[in-house]
């Protein structure tokens, strides 16, 4: 559209009326025009032609741009929700083909329970080998506590089938008990008594894989109090690491134990004193010494066996280091026996251990 001094012209008269407004504008500039369904993009220019002023409207209908950029936009939008429904997908297959193996380990954890199936197969991804490892290994401790349960009952049927028959018999006949049978009979529930509390300390063995840890000074210090209650006559020493609060990786219990037979068997048999030392680093040592009569060289080899008495005058049945050899095999470890400076017997327990904790 033009207009030069007062005459106007237009290539398209349907837009006259539209765009007479904008040839009084005083600016060059870009306008959008819309008239009905149509949309025109004008461009306004200011010229002077041989004196008279002029304005030049140059439009251009941008509806077909319009419908253009509206395909487009729904093309976007399609091509969009389809890479996002493939994305989702994909996403859903990795996940699912990453679960396959811990499907397959919950088959199999239903497999055991049913009985259909001894361990676990080490063969997984390698982010599962530990839990599979730690799962078989918590499973061999469970078989290793049970067998040593079956173990305990039968050691305890075959041990006490004799002495019960003895007793039942003596019991049951019509021959009048006199001191020297009552003894004898007494001596019998004794050795029956023995062998029961024998076999359930055997079989309170925890092992080193019950994840439970133990207080070396509180519990040595609870023990030694104990047995200078029951050794009223004789005197306790306890040597332990500078740093109090240490804590060792062996179950409560089981460290009881192992302290409490070492320092039993030195309080029957000291005179005087006895000395208890432990030292925790990578492996825990415990030493108790006494300054008893001790054991002769030829002798200490055959400390730890089972049911072995060296000497009778103190009562016992030769099962305490029995059981604390079996005790600290449970832990990898090994106990030794030697004469004391002191004179007696000195008892040495060496344990590896992982760590100590403060």
């Amino acid at each position: 559209m033009l207009r030069l001094g007062g005459d106007i012209t237009a290539s398209d008269d349907r837009w006259q009326d539209a765009l007479a407004p904008l040839l009084d504008e005083t600016r060059e500039a870009l306008v959008e025009v819309r008239e009905g369904e149509q949309h025109l993009l004008v461009y306004r220019r200011h010229f002077t032609l041989n004196g008279e002023a002029g304005v030049l409207l140059v439009g251009e209908d941008f509806s077909q741009v319009e419908a253009g950029l509206h395909q487009l936009h729904w093309w976007v939008a399609g091509i969009s929700a389809g890479l996002l429904l493939l994305l989702v997908t994909l996403n859903l297959l990795a996940v699912n083909r990453g679960l396959i193996p811990l499907s397959r380990l919950r088959d199999q954890l239903g497999q055991l329970q049913a009985g259909k199936r001894e361990r676990l197969s080490p063969d997984v991804p390698t982010e599962l080998d530990s839990l599979v490892i730690q799962l078989n290994h918590f499973m061999d401790e469970i078989d290793s506590r049970l067998q040593r349960s079956r173990d305990s009952v039968a050691n305890l049927s075959h041990a006490l089938k004799t002495p019960l028959a003895a007793v039942t018999q003596v019991l049951r006949g019509a021959r009048p008990i006199d001191a020297e049978r009552r003894q004898k009979l007494v001596q019998r529930l004794e050795e029956i008594h023995a062998q029961l509390d024998a076999e359930l300390r055997r079989s309170r063995i925890a092992g080193p894989n019950a994840g439970r840890m133990s207080l070396m000074h509180r519990d040595s210090y609870r023990l030694i109090e104990m047995f200078r209650g029951i050794y009223p006559d004789k005197r306790f020493t306890l040597t332990l690491p500078g740093r109090s609060g240490v804590r060792i990786p062996i179950e409560s219990q089981d460290f009881s134990e192992m302290l409490g037979i070492l320092l039993d068997n030195a309080g029957k048999w000291a005179k005087h004193e006895v000395r208890c030392r432990l030292e925790a680093g990578s492996e825990l040592r415990v030493t108790v010494e006494d300054d008893g009569p001790g054991v002769t060289e030829e002798d200490l080899p055959r400390l730890g066996q089972r049911g072995i008495r060296l000497d009778e005058r103190h009562p016992g049945y030769g099962l305490g280091l029995s059981i604390l050899a079996q005790l600290v095999s449970r832990y990898a470890g090994r106990a030794s026996f030697d004469i004391s400076s002191m004179g007696g017997m000195r008892a040495e327990v060496t344990i590896p251990i992982t760590e100590s904790v403060n």
